[in-house]
């Protein structure tokens, strides 16, 4: 029965090992692959000054008036603002100018038109309700143009390392404890 017990103590702690040890390596696999795509777009980001911006003026630009340029057939809005002292253009997110420069604003459902939209009116009249917003805008001198959503700031740094960190402290704790349990079993069997 003793012998018993004691291989399945050493299966279950072998199985508790291998758990622990799969834990920590997916964490640092994880940690790699965020090193290597949210840091350097957190880094690269120049958006980092937050401030108020006033509404000059809003205006959307349906696929009629953006004909003849190389612009895809959909209503987007564009927003002018007053930020830190000077005229901006405002986009919606970091990603937006790489888009289409001639939009603040691109709705997501681009399929169909109405629905398109009637999505950009609906963002139109937030903006027109509110009149002054927090924007981020960034301390280089010649920047015209400021972003009221940041895609890569701290908080989105943070919220991807948690998973990680949590995976490597689980992992290092179950290690931690069947070691530890281990020491104890050999202290207890040689008293």
């Amino acid at each position: 029965m003793v012998k018993k017990l004691v291989m399945a103590q050493k299966r279950g702690e072998t199985r508790a090992l291998c758990l622990g040890v799969a834990m920590v390596v997916c964490a640092v696999i994880t940690y790699y692959i965020l090193v290597t795509t949210v840091l350097p777009l957190y880094q690269k980001s120049i958006w980092t000054e937050e401030s108020m911006c006033h509404l000059i003026e809003t205006n959307i630009r349906d696929q009629e008036e953006l004909k003849g340029k190389k612009v895809p057939q959909y209503p987007c809005l564009w927003v002018n603002v007053s930020a830190a002292g000077r005229w901006a253009v405002l986009y919606h997110t970091e990603d937006t100018p790489d888009q289409n420069q001639q939009c603040s604003y691109i709705p997501d459902s681009l399929d169909n038109y109405p629905t398109a939209r009637a999505n950009v009116e609906k963002v139109r009249a937030n903006f027109q309700a509110k009149q002054v917003f927090y924007c981020f805008s960034t301390t280089l001198e010649n920047e015209t143009s400021v972003v009221y959503q940041r895609l890569y700031g701290p908080q989105t740094l943070l919220f991807s390392l948690f998973w990680p960190t949590f995976l490597l402290t689980g992992g290092l704790l179950i290690i931690a404890m069947v070691k530890s349990n281990q020491y104890l079993s050999i202290l207890a069997a040689q008293k």
